[in-house]
């Protein structure tokens, strides 16, 4: 599999577990392991050398780091955060525009 379609795949099922997360239906273990997965199939995508970046695949990392970096309790109460969190959920789904201070990069 490429980048290109493994973000494709994997950035449709981030965008549910995030939403529903942030909406209280999927608890954060259930997230947490969801990342996990990802991340082993993600070591099974052939990356080519110099392969750039799109900006939906910026924002997909950014996305997983900042779920990944911060504390459950701080995800859910933060406003700022379930902002940029949304945000950039909302990008990935095609809406919206790029988010500011968005630096995402490949594990």
């Amino acid at each position: 599999m490429k980048v290109e379609q493994f973000i494709e795949i994997k950035s449709k099922q981030l965008v549910f577990y995030v939403r529903a997360f942030l909406a209280r239906q999927v608890e954060y273990a259930e997230l947490d392991i969801f990342i996990w997965d990802m991340l082993e199939e993600w070591s099974q995508v052939k990356v080519e050398q110099n392969e750039s970046y799109s900006e939906k695949e910026r924002v997909f990392w950014h996305l997983i780091h900042q779920i990944s970096f911060w504390p459950k309790d701080t995800l859910l109460t933060d406003t700022l955060l379930i902002d940029e969190l949304s945000i950039c959920a909302d990008f990935i789904n095609g809406q919206g525009g790029f988010p500011m201070d968005c630096i995402g990069v490949r594990p």
